[in-house]
């Protein structure tokens, strides 16, 4: 029995093969911290705000989106609109508009 499998031996010719032929590449320069040097952008109309979303079927969203056309409104409002219902209902007043 052989000590390597059949593909562990062939990886290792591969590898052997290219630090032969290949010549040394220089070290790729530190990667900098792009996250903590740029801003973030946001814009001005969800300054101080949060995200609240979730995952519907395909079926929910084009019936959230069809009655917003209908009502000539966005689904954001829609959306707002249903929390609104929902919170007078579950007893937590209405919503807080800041």
């Amino acid at each position: 029995m052989t000590s390597k499998n059949s593909l562990q031996a062939v990886l290792d010719r591969q590898k052997a093969a290219n630090t032969d032929t290949q010549p040394s590449q220089p070290a790729p320069p530190e990667a900098a911290d792009y996250a903590s040097q740029a801003t973030k952008f946001v814009r001005p109309v969800r300054e101080g705000k949060k995200f609240v979303g979730g995952h519907f079927t395909p079926n929910v969203a084009k019936q959230l989106r069809l009655l917003a056309a209908e009502e000539e409104t966005t689904t954001q409002a829609l959306l707002e609109e249903a929390l609104e219902l929902l919170f007078i209902k579950k007893g937590k007043g209405s919503l807080q508009r800041g």
